[in-house]
């Protein structure tokens, strides 16, 4: 019996631990082929030990699956290009690139360094774009050759805390906020080749998030990756062929497709500040109010 990733060869970064950990072992139990990239960093993006990663390739292989460690750094240009040529190399082909990889270092605004923006950017919002740009290069060159749609996938990881604003959290929100718009724009752009882009906003316990807050034991329950991990198996599938550009909201008891930014009430142009004013207070008042971090209006 054929299972839903058969004979698909995929990248997922951030795989050693958490969200992406059950991502893998999920994929490799639904025949994909898994390529296990992390550094083994800390939650704050220190220190370098592959071990994690091994054990999560030795766990797919004892359980009969085919998976390889990739150590490439995902924000540093050249390593996003040979962790995407050396899987090529490696198993002779690219169906589906998984971009997981993440750390935080929260501070509010006014007490947060230049260091602590600059690194969660770079590894969360350049880390997701280095990879999907070597991907897309290497898929748009396959299509370019055969002149066939390349059946391809990239899923990427948002968050509510850039798509509803979350205190605390400026530097991480506004990758994710990015990652979302980079989802949407490169679906566009890929779909000539045949590439699907789409990303999740995941609710889940893992190490980045269990200590932001207490929650009960149903909410771990409702958290667990479990949850999650088969959105992703499916979406990088030759399933969901049909699906792109799109963010969904998965675990924490949500299963949900994002709608993003509309158009709201409108006003007839005003060219005078001192006539403008009270038109921006009336759109500002009319319009719906912006999400709280469970989805809803703020009060």
């Amino acid at each position: 019996m054929s299972k839903l990733c058969d004979g698909r060869v995929v990248i997922v970064t951030g795989a050693g631990r958490g969200i992406g950990r059950e991502y893998a072992l999920a994929l490799a139990a639904h025949g994909a082929k898994v390529v296990v990239n992390d550094l083994g960093v800390s939650r704050d993006g220190m220190g370098r030990d592959l071990s994690a990663a091994q054990s999560v390739v030795d766990e797919i292989h004892a359980a009969g699956g085919e998976a390889m460690v990739n150590g490439d750094d995902v924000a540093d240009w050249e390593g996003a290009r040979h962790m995407i040529e050396s899987t090529v190399a490696h198993y002779g082909a690219l169906h589906a690139l998984v971009n997981n990889a993440g750390i935080l270092r929260d501070r509010m605004l006014v007490n947060m360094e230049e260091g602590e923006w600059d690194a969660v950017i770079n590894v969360h919002l350049k880390g997701t774009f280095a990879p999907a740009h070597h991907a897309a290069v290497h898929w748009r060159s396959l299509q370019k050759l055969s002149g066939e749609p390349v059946d391809a996938r990239i899923i990427n990881t948002s968050s509510s805390s850039g798509l509803y604003g979350n205190i605390g959290q400026a530097n991480y929100g506004a990758a994710k906020a990015g990652i979302a718009a980079l989802t949407v724009i490169a679906a566009r752009e890929l779909k000539r080749y045949g590439v699907t882009v789409n990303a999740i906003s995941p609710h889940a316990q893992t190490r980045m998030t269990e200590n932001l807050r207490e929650r009960t034991p149903e909410e771990i329950a409702a958290r667990h990756p479990r949850w999650i991990a088969p959105v992703v198996v499916w979406l990088a599938s030759t399933a969901s062929a049909e699906v792109t550009g799109r963010v969904f909201e998965v675990g924490g008891g949500h299963l949900s497709a994002m709608e993003g930014w509309h158009r709201g009430p409108e006003a007839a142009p005003v060219d005078d500040p001192e006539r403008i004013g009270p038109v921006l207070l009336d759109l500002a008042r009319r319009a719906r109010r912006n999400a709280d971090m469970k989805g809803h209006d703020l009060d």
